[in-house]
């Protein structure tokens, strides 16, 4: 396990506290459906790991989740979305029966170590026909003030404030590893929620397509024109796409 099921909890907080919820439906799902229509396949058996808004906008026949709280799927089913809970330890069994898996938010660096990534990679590629989205930083070309904080973020709702801030703790031994904490801060009340900490590891562009060829893609490709942002941080991520034979 990655524990993303509790920091997408951040998210769904996030969320739920957001004063133009369908706005931020829209604005993600339209993430997803540009790399749809680059491909121009629209999937009809969709894994989504860990709690994202898209989740409520998509239009898929079989809606699969996985690494998602009780909190968030109680959510998901009170909002009328249609889904089969997968544990993740019971994924291995479902090989190629998706369409797509969407896994963002960095998905891949939620991992201690080396091997920790390349086995997430590979599961997510084995349940793939089509492809798995994701998403990156780039942390070959980071800028060390992102390394300690992420961009915070000032959310209202009608007279109540909240701040979302991600603090990173980077270990001084192994300069690819490091904690990251989330801070949900109520402004009005100054009450303090965290999430975290969770282990997390660099990934590069390169070690992504390299670990994704190796467990059965066919192509990796970084949309260029498309930008994903979260809702507990103002940093962009860039869209990834890995894609297999369909077989």
């Amino acid at each position: 396990m990655t524990r993303f099921d509790s920091y997408t909890d951040s998210i769904f907080s996030a969320f739920n506290f957001n004063a133009h919820k369908q706005d931020v439906v829209n604005k993600k799902h339209e993430i997803i459906a540009g790399v749809y229509e680059f491909y121009n396949i629209a999937p009809t058996n969709v894994l989504f790991v860990g709690f994202n808004p898209a989740i409520l906008a998509l239009k898929s026949k079989n809606i699969t989740v996985t690494e998602i709280s009780q909190s968030a799927r109680d959510f998901l089913i009170a909002s009328g979305v249609k889904f089969e809970y997968v544990e993740y330890q019971d994924l291995a069994v479902r090989r190629k029966e998706f369409d797509a898996v969407i896994a963002l938010d960095e998905y891949f660096t939620f991992a201690q170590d080396d091997k920790m990534q390349q086995d997430q990679i590979g599961l997510l590629c084995s349940l793939a026909r089509e492809f798995v989205i994701s998403t990156l930083k780039d942390y070959k070309n980071q800028d060390y003030k992102d390394r300690e904080y992420s961009q915070p973020v000032l959310s209202r709702n009608g007279n109540s404030k909240r701040t979302y801030l991600e603090s990173h703790d980077w270990d001084l031994r192994d300069r690819s590893s490091w904690k990251t904490t989330v801070y949900e801060i109520d402004q009005t009340t100054n009450n303090l929620m965290s999430y975290g900490p969770f282990d997390r590891r660099t990934m590069y562009f390169k070690q992504l397509a390299k670990f994704s060829l190796d467990s059965g893609a066919n192509n990796f490709m970084v949309h260029k024109n498309l930008m994903y942002k979260s809702l507990v941080k103002k940093n962009y991520e860039h869209v990834i796409s890995i894609t297999f034979d369909g077989n």
